[in-house]
């Protein structure tokens, strides 16, 4: 594989202007994995940003059938995470007539592209239905690329994972960048860059798991000017001060990991804050009684459920004296109103913050819109979560590396 600086990277990349698409087949890898809610769909962000690319295919004149991965099926064909079931969503959103096939490597494919009409796009069943799609296998890859001309990738989400139906299907197709895909590029390449982000760089991180940050933890500790924690990522954090965390969601095999990058940050004079205050409830409800208490204050029975006050503004400060501010994940349990508070009140502060603003994730997607954010307010929101992440720690991600030239 070629490896490319990051500063080469938008001009290496293979896009859809650069296609001859005339009457071609083409797979278009989207990103579908839409949050789903008792039957609804809660968020159309991801349909939205693959409008272009699909609107674009159509007018090249192209048959276009699109893949996807919906959920975590682990390679069983289960109801529950059909595509079927979005249908409806994706004719709306795209203005498109949608035929649908049960199974990603239909032997009838070929057919019915072959009989598509205008403004009728073909959506393939959840591509993780088989366990070969995770394990990047070549045999199910070139099944699933045998119908086609051409292999678009469109989704970022997914593009730093080195599945069949983004890695594997580029041996055998020529292989292009959809619209999404290019405009994350260009609006993340310029972080990568020491020398072109705004100072001070502040690197705001959240949610649940620490084994996805750890690395661009790392990575920013000597960048950043600050990094600061919130989530139940944090309570690992508070974990390995020495606080009490209650009865609070904490990973305890993981706090060699957080010490070790407390002890970094500090070598590296990258100032790491972790909650001082903390939002506390005895129950997880819509309705329950909440206490905002000192960590130290924090007794066996309790469990840490957002960010108190006096943190969500000690984090706001920070983020208007900052040039650049990079956020990704919620500070508590927001879709509850008892804890909604620490995310909605930092996530208002970066909209009217004078810095350059980049937010990622699912949760974070999700958190904007509860909150009747503007997507404008910032400079760029990505689709991806882990993607973005493991992009800004200067990784180069398996989906996209086979686009390049």
């Amino acid at each position: 594989t070629k490896k490319h600086s990051i500063t080469t990277l938008v001009m290496h990349l293979k896009t859809l202007h650069q296609a001859d698409l005339n009457n071609k087949k083409v797979l278009l890898r989207a990103d579908l994995n839409l949050p789903v809610s008792k039957g609804q769909v809660t968020d159309l962000t991801r349909l939205n940003e693959l409008a272009p690319t699909i609107h674009y295919l159509l007018k090249q004149n192209a048959k276009v059938a699109i893949c996807s991965h919906f959920g975590r099926p682990d390679g069983q064909n289960d109801p529950k995470y059909s595509l079927s079931q979005i249908i409806d969503v994706v004719k709306q959103v795209l203005g498109v007539e949608v035929v649908f096939i049960e199974d990603c490597i239909d032997s009838k494919i070929p057919e019915i592209l072959d009989n598509l009409r205008n403004n009728q796009i073909v959506l393939l069943e959840n591509t993780r239905f088989y366990s070969s799609e995770e394990k990047n296998d070549t045999k199910f890859a070139e099944k699933l690329a045998n119908p086609f001309d051409l292999f678009v990738n469109d989704a970022f989400g997914a593009a730093h994972r080195a599945h069949a139906s983004t890695v594997g299907v580029a041996e055998f197709l020529d292989s292009y960048a959809g619209r999404l895909i290019e405009k994350e590029i260009q609006a993340m390449s310029p972080l990568l860059d020491q020398s072109k982000i705004q100072k001070p760089l502040t690197l705001i991180v959240g949610g649940a798991k620490i084994d996805t940050k750890i690395g661009v933890l790392k990575n920013f500790i000597g960048k950043a000017d600050y990094i600061l924690i919130g989530g139940a990522l944090a309570n690992t954090f508070l974990l390995a001060e020495g606080f009490n965390t209650g009865k609070s969601l904490v990973e305890k095999d993981k706090v060699e990991i957080a010490q070790e990058i407390l002890l970094l940050a500090e070598k590296e004079g990258t100032k790491i804050l972790i909650p001082g205050d903390s939002v506390l409830a005895n129950q997880i409800s819509p309705d329950a009684q909440t206490v905002d208490l000192p960590v130290e204050d924090i007794t066996d029975d309790m469990m840490i459920l957002d960010i108190g006050r006096l943190t969500a503004r000690e984090y706001s400060a920070i983020v208007h004296k900052s040039g650049t501010v990079i956020l990704n994940g919620p500070m508590g349990l927001y879709e509850m109103p008892p804890f909604a508070n620490g995310t909605k009140h930092l996530f208002e502060e970066i909209a009217k913050a004078k810095a350059t603003t980049i937010l990622g994730g699912g949760d974070t997607i999700d958190a904007l819109n509860k909150f009747k954010l503007d997507p404008n307010s910032f400079n760029h929101i990505s689709t991806g979560g882990g993607a973005m992440i493991e992009f800004l720690e200067g990784k180069t991600l398996p989906g996209i590396e086979v686009l390049l030239t």
